[in-house]
């Protein structure tokens, strides 16, 4: 740690700040995520055809988020992170609008690009306060994201169930989180590059060191992106649920995730960094293989939860042990982050694009055995038991870690 003296009261007032941001970035996404079989039947497309449409989220971030360090680095973190983030609570009204598979891509294009550069930048702050406060609270963050996807899922389970058009709802709720997310930039760290500083790279790849730590987040990551964005579609087409029913799976699982977030530090220091993620990637194969030979809506939700509650402390271990993986925390981090992130966008149309040859239960076999490897290779996350990740400046900051 920098032997650096800050301004306590204005490192928490950014701590508040940017878990208010990762609250509003996560109810994004859960207010997308329960109305997808509104989307799907309002743009006419098959379950095929919706996985091919969400895998234009991915290359939407794959393209816009190296452009996301470049962005804070010209204007600054606060300017940036202002931007960004409206941008991506503004994107939500897109997806409801698209009457076809064609608009429909292009809203998913927009939607992942505005996802991943808001993303990268609020997880850049977030780490610059970790480590002003010399204390882990990523996990605590993600927690915050997990909160505000099960308070936007809730609301959308309450919209579904009363039969509400999703373009109604994801206009009101991009006007509010808007504005929530506006006034919360006020008080996040305003990090400003200096005269003489590069621009950080395009892309960080991760040295080879971090290659097995990103592997394990690959694995977390598209389990919870399957769930997330499939969740819904499964109770509803392969048990017959109905639209509120299928709605509350996803909000169940977001639940379970959230609470596991916000308690995963405590816990982490209790049990130690790899007895924790295999615990974890235990419940989640069980929770997979619920979901798998579920015969009723209960068993698959309870299925859906145990995954939630398995994964939901991993990613924020992964990029706690790529910052000690090597000699350079930062471009582990970074590296990281990419492939998790990545992993998490792939996830919803690989599994779309398997569902339409085989089967959704095929799609969730395949979940549930990527999920034992979080049992299988939790021990390459051994250096997470050690010490806290460190990053070496601000600006290498930039292109962190994802939520």
């Amino acid at each position: 740690m920098s032997d650096v003296v800050y301004d306590q009261r204005e490192v928490k007032q950014a701590r508040y700040a940017v878990a208010t941001v990762f609250a509003v970035h996560g109810a994004v996404t859960g207010s997308f995520a329960t109305r997808v079989p509104w989307i799907q039947d309002h743009a006419s497309v098959g379950t095929g055809q919706l996985g091919f449409a969400l895998a234009f989220t991915a290359f939407g971030a794959s393209v816009s988020m190296p452009l996301a360090g470049r962005i804070s680095h010209r204007f600054g973190s606060r300017t940036a992170l202002r931007g960004l983030l409206a941008l991506w609570t503004l994107a939500l009204t897109l997806p409801s609008l698209a009457p076809n598979l064609l608009t429909l891509c292009v809203a998913m294009f927009t939607y992942g690009a505005t996802a991943g550069m808001a993303d990268v930048a609020m997880n850049a702050l977030g780490v610059e306060v970790e480590n002003r406060l010399g204390k882990s609270i990523m996990s605590g963050l993600h927690g915050m994201w997990s909160a505000g996807a099960l308070v936007g899922s809730a609301a959308g389970t309450l919209a579904a169930h009363l039969g509400s058009d999703a373009r109604v709802h994801h206009a009101l709720a991009a006007a509010v989180l808007t504005v929530l997310g506006l006034i919360a930039c006020r008080w996040v760290f305003d990090l400003r590059a200096t005269e003489d500083e590069e621009p950080p790279p395009r892309f960080a790849l991760p040295p080879r060191s971090a290659l097995l730590i990103g592997a394990v987040g690959f694995c977390a990551v598209f389990a919870e992106g399957a769930s997330l964005d499939w969740s819904a579609v499964y109770l509803r087409d392969r048990l017959s649920s109905s639209a509120g029913l299928a709605a509350a799976c996803t909000t169940g699982f977001m639940l379970t995730m959230a609470v596991a977030r916000i308690v995963g530090d405590a816990v982490v220091n209790r049990f130690g960094t790899v007895r924790t993620v295999r615990t974890g990637g235990f419940l989640a194969t069980l929770g997979g293989l619920l979901v798998v030979v579920a015969g009723n809506p209960a068993v698959a939700m309870t299925g859906f939860a145990l995954m939630g509650l398995g994964i939901a402390v991993v990613v924020p271990l992964c990029f706690a042990a790529a910052g000690r993986s090597g000699p350079n925390p930062s471009q582990a981090i970074a590296g990281v982050a990419t492939v998790t992130y990545t992993s998490g966008l792939v996830a919803p149309s690989v599994i779309g694009g398997l569902a339409q040859t085989t089967s959704l239960m095929v799609s969730f076999i395949l979940v549930t055995v990527l999920a034992s490897g979080l049992a299988v290779f939790a021990g390459v996350l051994r250096a997470g038991d050690r010490d806290r990740p460190r990053i070496s400046s601000p600006s290498a900051a930039v292109s962190g870690p994802r939520s």
